[in-house]
C-alpha cells in the first residue's frame, strides 16, 4: 500500500506542477498514463469498473471509464472525463484524481489546483476543502469512530457557509479499488463503525459553494455537476489507522 500510495502521490505532484492556462485535460490524462506505466503500474480509473459486478459503478454508465485520470473543473464535483476540447483557462480550479494499481494494491489521492489567478470564491471553496480534509484526518484514531471524520468536515464547511456533498464518499481501499467502509463526509450513523489499526481508506471531501446536491450527466454516465452549477473543490488522501493514531500514505516524495 505504501508503494502504490507514494507512486500516486508523486504522479499527482508532477502533473499538478504542469497545470497552467492553455493545457487541455487530455494532456493531463496523457501525462498520468505515461508516468503510471513507466513505473510498472496501472491507472485504476481506466476501463473502471473492470468487474461488472462492482456495486459502486454508476448505474447508467455506458461501459468503463474511458480515461486514466478524473479531471473535474469548476462546477464539476467529480469523475470529469479528460478531453482534447477541454482547455484550462485563467481562473479555473481543477481537481485531479489519481489512482494507481501497483503489485495488486491501490493508492488513491486527489487535489484541487489553481489555474492562474483564482477568484475569491474559488479560493474560499478550495482552501475550505483542503482544511476539511486536514480536519477529517485529525479525527482518525484507533478505536475511534468513523462518524467523527464526517462531523469534523461538516462543522468546518458549514462554519464558512459552504456545503458538503453527500452522494459521493470516501471508501475502503487495499487490494480492491473500492471497499467498505463507506466514508461519509458528514455525520451518518448508518455507515458508522469502529476504526481499528490496519484499516486503510480514503477521505475525500467535496465542498460546494452552493447546494450539496449534485447532478449526474446522463450523456456520459460519469460526470457529476453541482446541481446549481456553483463551484466545487475536493482533496483526497489514503489513510492508514495505526496503533497510535494514523498515517497519511499518499504523501509525495518528489
Amino acid at each position: 500500500m505504501r508503494k502504490s500510495c507514494t507512486l500516486a502521490a508523486n504522479i499527482l505532484e508532477e502533473v499538478s506542477r504542469r497545470v497552467e492556462p492553455g493545457v487541455t485535460t487530455q494532456q493531463i490524462d496523457d501525462w498520468v498514463l505515461e508516468l503510471t506505466l513507466a513505473a510498472g503500474a496501472y491507472p485504476a480509473p481506466l476501463n473502471y469498473p473492470r468487474s461488472k459486478t462492482d456495486p459502486r459503478a454508476p448505474k447508467i454508465a455506458r461501459g468503463g471509464f474511458p480515461k486514466s485520470v478524473c479531471t473535474s473543473i469548476n462546477e464539476v464535483v467529480c469523475h470529469g472525463i479528460p478531453s482534447v476540447n477541454e482547455v484550462l483557462k485563467d481562473g479555473d480550479i481543477i481537481n485531479i484524481d489519481v489512482t494507481c494499481e501497483l503489485n495488486g494494491y491501490y493508492g488513491d489521492t486527489s487535489r484541487t489546483v489553481y489555474v492562474g489567478e483564482p477568484s475569491e470564491k474559488a479560493r474560499l471553496v478550495t482552501e475550505a476543502a483542503r482544511k476539511s480534509l486536514e480536519l477529517g484526518i485529525k479525527a482518525v484514531k484507533p478505536y475511534g469512530r468513523l462518524i467523527d471524520i464526517g462531523q469534523a468536515i461538516q462543522d468546518h464547511a458549514h462554519s464558512l457557509g459552504l456545503s458538503v456533498v453527500r452522494e459521493y464518499t470516501g471508501h475502503g481501499i487495499g487490494t480492491v479499488f473500492h471497499a467498505d467502509p463507506q466514508v461519509c463526509h458528514y455525520p451518518n450513523r448508518q455507515t458508522d463503525c469502529e476504526l481499528r489499526p490496519g484499516m486503510t481508506f480514503t477521505i475525500e471531501p467535496m465542498i460546494n459553494v452552493g447546494t450539496w446536491r449534485t447532478e449526474l450527466d446522463s450523456s456520459d454516465g460519469w460526470t457529476v455537476y453541482t446541481a446549481d452549477r456553483e463551484l466545487s473543490a475536493q482533496f483526497e488522501h489514503t489513510i492508514l489507522v495505526t496503533p497510535n493514531g494514523h498515517e497519511v500514505l499518499t504523501v509525495p516524495t518528489i
